[in-house]
């Protein structure tokens, strides 16, 4: 008799209730709680401030689509960042599925006691190894973004930032972001 475990399979997802988030990892079906407000907060006000420049080009470049979480179909994985951007000259329209197959340029990870270690030892390995460019972790419980680049499969630290900073951080860094506008205070 074997006691080998099933892998997990997108059904298993599509039977997961509406108030989880689901994804598949190393073959692990791994759930979380919807966001908590202080985590809704700052990955609202972080999506509110980068898409106006950057995915409908007002007062910024344009040229991306954000996203808020996007189901991710990386290789046998299934991922769901809170936050997510294409470069539309890689991706120059949006996939008629309700995932995505491609690699963001750009992902962001909003931490929560319940997330942070997933997102940080499973997650961040994986969405280095698909090619994501960026990668962006906030904490909203410690006030923090910290900024990451991918240098050939492993992330590189540009950067931490807190509280009221102002800041321009690749691949965004053609506008100054308000980090006062992801707390709740």
């Amino acid at each position: 008799m074997s006691t080998a475990k099933r892998l997990a399979r997108y059904e298993d997802l599509l039977d997961l209730p509406d108030n989880v988030v689901g994804e598949i990892i190393a073959g692990r079906l791994l759930t979380s709680p919807r966001p908590a407000p202080k985590h809704a907060r700052a990955s609202s006000g972080l999506g509110g401030s980068i898409t106006p420049p950057f995915d409908w080009g007002k007062d910024g470049p344009g040229g991306w689509w954000i996203l808020d979480e996007p189901e991710l179909h990386l290789g046998a994985d299934v991922l769901v960042p809170d936050l997510a951007g294409w470069r539309r000259e890689r991706l120059p329209s949006l996939p008629q599925t309700a995932w995505f197959a491609q690699a963001p340029d750009w992902v962001c990870e909003v931490l929560s006691p319940a997330t942070a270690s997933t997102d940080r030892v499973l997650k961040l390995p994986r969405y280095a190894a698909a090619g994501v460019r960026h990668c962006w972790l906030i904490d909203p419980d410690t006030r923090t973004l910290e900024a990451y680049a991918n240098q050939v499969g492993r992330w590189l630290l540009l950067g931490t930032w807190a509280d009221q900073d102002l800041v321009a951080i690749e691949p965004f860094a053609a506008i100054e972001l308000d980090l006062s506008h992801l707390w709740v205070y």
